[in-house]
């Protein structure tokens, strides 16, 4: 437990730092502008992992009432300051930790952030016919942007595995193909949905 709470105490620094060297507003993930028509126009959405929280801006004012949680307090009262009026709660939390609990979500959003063991707790948290946005790091990529570790990097078309019990509404992972100048590149894309039936 101790080391646990040293990891963490660590890990929010170095994102605390990060995050007040950026400059200018957060832009919402691609994944989530380029397919924004497959929003329902209202319920409960979560940026998990939110960083500066371009995505949780971008759904809050769709009218979706949002949360948006990352473990970077810098992050968060940066989010914060930005949000005014819309209907956003923006708060410290370690998702890992904490994951958000079962049926709670219309639209979960995840960006630039990878931890295969919370992947079950991310689809399980979506309500039936709620849809996932994901977007993160992959392995097959023209530059060396993103980690460094391929543990934090997909394996080629490991999103869809991870998220196996979803349907696939997009997904786009292009590697090295073709011109390596053009396109999406260095990450893969996911939107999937949780089946209407599905309890």
């Amino acid at each position: 437990m101790l080391w646990r709470m040293n990891h963490n105490d660590r890990l929010q620094q170095k994102w605390d730092a990060r995050y007040s060297a950026v400059e200018g507003l957060p832009l919402p993930l691609e994944v989530l502008a380029d397919n924004a028509h497959l929003l329902p126009q209202r319920g409960d959405a979560l940026d998990l992992a939110c960083g500066l929280g371009g995505s949780a801006l971008f759904l809050a004012a769709r009218g979706l009432r949002t949360q948006a949680w990352d473990l970077s307090a810098v992050a968060v009262a940066a989010l914060r300051q930005r949000s005014g009026d819309l209907p956003l709660v923006a708060r410290v939390r370690d998702v890992v930790a904490d994951p958000p609990a079962p049926a709670s979500f219309d639209v979960i959003c995840v960006g630039h952030f990878l931890d295969r063991d919370l992947c079950p707790h991310i689809a399980a948290a979506l309500r039936p016919g709620g849809l996932l946005f994901y977007q993160t790091f992959s392995r097959e990529r023209v530059d060396d942007s993103g980690p460094g570790s391929d543990g934090f990097r997909l394996a080629r078309n490991e999103l869809l595995s991870l998220f196996a019990g979803l349907v696939v509404r997009v997904y786009r992972d292009e590697g090295a193909v073709g011109d390596p100048g053009s396109g999406f590149r260095n990450r893969a894309q996911l939107v999937a949905e949780r089946p209407a039936g599905q309890a």
